[in-house]
C-alpha cells in the first residue's frame, strides 16, 4: 500500500510505487564544509539515497550552495523557526526543504515558502513531531496522542493544498513506537501523499536500532512508508544508513550487498564462531553483490537450516564444510574455513557460477554424514521434525527426547585465548575475554 502520489527529490523518486528510499542527516556543523562533505560521501558510500543537513544560520546557507553542487546524492535542507532560511535554501539549490508548518511563523510565511518552492520545482517534507504539536491540539494530545498527531498532519496537508502546492511528502514522528505505528497507519488511510517514516530521538545505536526496526519494520511490512530515516545518537551517520538497509533487506523490499545468516550458537558449539562471524561480516562489506552467506555453528545441523544460502560454512571441532546452494563443496581445516569460503565466493562471482569438484564434494558429503551419524542422539531441527511426523502418524502426544552428548569441564581462565574482533582494514584487535558475549563458555566442549 505505497502512496498514490510520487515526488522527486533530485533524481530520487519517493512514493507512487518507487523503492523505499534510505536517508540520513549529517551530524556535522553544515558550515564546516570539509567535515560535512566527508560525511556526505561516507553515507553515500554506505547506501544513502538522500541526505539532510541542518540550516539554522545564514553561513549554513552559504555552505549549502557548495554542498548541493558537490554532493553525490540529493541534499535536503532542514529548516526550523525562520522561513527566510527556507527561501534562501531554495535559492542555494537545495533539492528539498524540510519544514514544520507549525513552527515557521504562521500560514503567511508558509505560503511564501510554498510559492517559491513551486516556482523552483522544489519539493518539501512537511510534518510534525510529538514534541512540537500546535497549541490548539495540546488538549487532544493529552486525551489521545495518536489522534492529535494525525490531526496536525492532516491540517498541514490541507494548508498546502489550499496553497495549490502538492509537491510534498508527510511525516509523523514520535519517540513512542506504538504511537508512531498507529498514527502512520491512520495517516496512510487519509492522504495520498508519500510518507516519511522515523522514530524520532530513538536512542543509541543499540536501543535506537531496535526501536526503529520494530516501528518502521511493522509499518513497512504493512505497506506504509516511502522513505525512512533511522535516528541514532551517534556521530557516525553511516550507521543510520546501515540499519535502514538491514530493515529493507530483512523485509525483502530492496537488495544491497550481501546478507549474512548466522545461527545463535548453543551448547553444541565447538569452534570460535563469534570471531569467525565477525570476520566474515567485515569482509562482506567489500562486496556489492546481493549474495547470501550462512554460518552454522555445528555440523550436527548439517546444511538444512541454510540450504537456501548462496554460500556457507558449517563447523565442527577440527574441521568444517564449505557449501553452496545446499550442496557440499569441500571439507577444510577449521582455521581455513573463512579463507576458503571467500575463495569460493570470488571464483563463483568471476565465473558467474559455482564450480564443483565432484571428488571434494563427495568427500565433504561423506564427512557430514559421518558427523551426523556420530551425533545421532542430538536433538536437531531435522530430528525434531522427523519425531513430530512420527508422533502425528501414531497419534502420540508426547515425544521422548534422547539424551545429547555431555559437556566437559569449563577451561581454566588461563586456557582461554583472547577474544579477537576484526576492524576496518582487515586487522584484528585483541580484546580481553570479558568483551566476548560468550565469556566463560567458549571452547568448553571437549568432545
Amino acid at each position: 500500500m505505497s502512496s498514490k502520489r510520487q515526488i522527486f527529490v533530485g533524481g530520487v523518486p519517493i512514493g507512487g510505487g518507487a523503492p523505499v528510499a534510505v536517508q540520513t542527516m549529517c551530524k556535522t556543523e553544515t558550515a564546516n564544509l570539509q567535515a560535512t562533505m566527508e560525511q556526505i560521501r561516507t553515507v553515500a558510500d554506505a547506501g544513502a539515497d538522500l541526505v539532510r543537513v541542518a540550516v539554522p544560520r545564514d553561513k549554513d546557507v552559504e555552505a549549502l550552495r557548495t554542498i548541493v553542487k558537490d554532493s553525490p546524492i540529493p541534499v535536503i535542507a532542514d529548516i526550523h523557526f525562520n522561513h527566510t532560511l527556507a527561501l534562501k535554501a531554495i535559492d542555494a539549490g537545495a533539492h528539498c526543504i524540510r519544514l514544520n508548518p507549525g513552527n515557521i511563523g504562521g500560514p503567511e510565511k508558509v505560503a511564501e515558502v510554498a510559492e517559491k518552492a513551486t516556482k523552483a520545482g522544489v519539493p518539501m517534507r512537511i510534518g510534525v513531531n510529538s514534541g512540537s504539536l500546535p497549541k490548539h491540539l495540546h488538549a487532544l494530545e493529552r486525551e489521545n496522542s495518536v489522534e492529535a498527531l494525525v490531526q496536525a498532519a492532516v491540517e498541514f496537508v490541507g494548508m498546502m493544498e489550499r496553497l495549490d502546492y502538492e509537491n510534498f511528502k508527510v511525516s509523523i514522528k514520535s519517540t513512542n513506537v506504538p504511537n508512531t505505528i498507529a498514527s502512520n497507519r491512520l495517516l496512510a488511510e487519509k492522504i495520498p501523499y508519500p510518507i516519511h517514516l522515523g522514530i524520532t530521538e530513538a536512542g543509541t545505536k543499540w536501543s535506537g536500532s531496535l526501536k526503529s526496526s520494530v516501528g518502521l519494520g511493522t509499518l513497512l511490512a504493512d505497506g506504509v512508508g516511502d522513505t525512512i530515516r533511522i535516528s541514532l545518537s551517534t556521530f557516525h551517520a553511516e550507521e543510520e544508513v546501515k540499519v535502514g538497509w538491514e530493515i529493507l533487506k530483512a523485509l525483502q523490499l530492496r537488495e544491497r550487498g550481501p546478507v549474512l545468516i548466522a545461527c545463535p550458537t548453543c551448547g553444541r558449539l565447538q569452534f570460535d564462531m563469534d570471531t569467525v562471524v565477525a570476520e566474515i561480516e567485515q569482509r562482506l562489506e567489500a562486496y556489492e553483490e546481493p549474495i547470501e552467506v550462512a554460518v552454522l555453528g555445528c555440523a550436527v545441523n548439517g546444511i538444512g537450516e541454510a540450504s537456501h544460502a548462496d554460500f556457507g560454512i558449517t563447523g565442527a571441532k577440527d574441521e568444517g564444510l564449505i557449501f553452496a546452494h545446499g550442496k557440499p563443496l569441500r571439507k577444510v581445516k577449521q582455521e581455513q574455513l573463512v579463507e576458503t569460503l571467500f575463495a569460493e565466493i570470488d571464483k563463483s562471482l568471476d565465473r558467474g557460477k559455482v564450480q564443483v569438484d565432484e571428488g571434494e564434494a563427495a568427500e565433504g558429503a561423506d564427512w557430514l554424514a559421518k558427523i551426523e551419524e556420530e551425533n545421532a542422539g542430538e536433538l536437531t531441527p531435522e530430528r525434531i521434525a522427523a519425531m513430530e511426523a512420527a508422533a502425528a502418524d501414531t497419534d502420540e502426544a508426547d515425544l521422548t527426547v534422547p539424551a545429547g552428548n555431555g559437556e566437559g569441564p569449563p577451561p581454566e581462565p588461563g586456557d582461554r585465548e583472547p577474544y579477537l574482533q576484526p576492524v576496518k582494514g582487515g586487522k584484528r584487535v585483541k580484546l580481553d575475554e570479558e568483551a566476548s558475549p560468550t565469556v566463560g563458555r567458549r571452547f568448553s566442549r571437549t568432545t
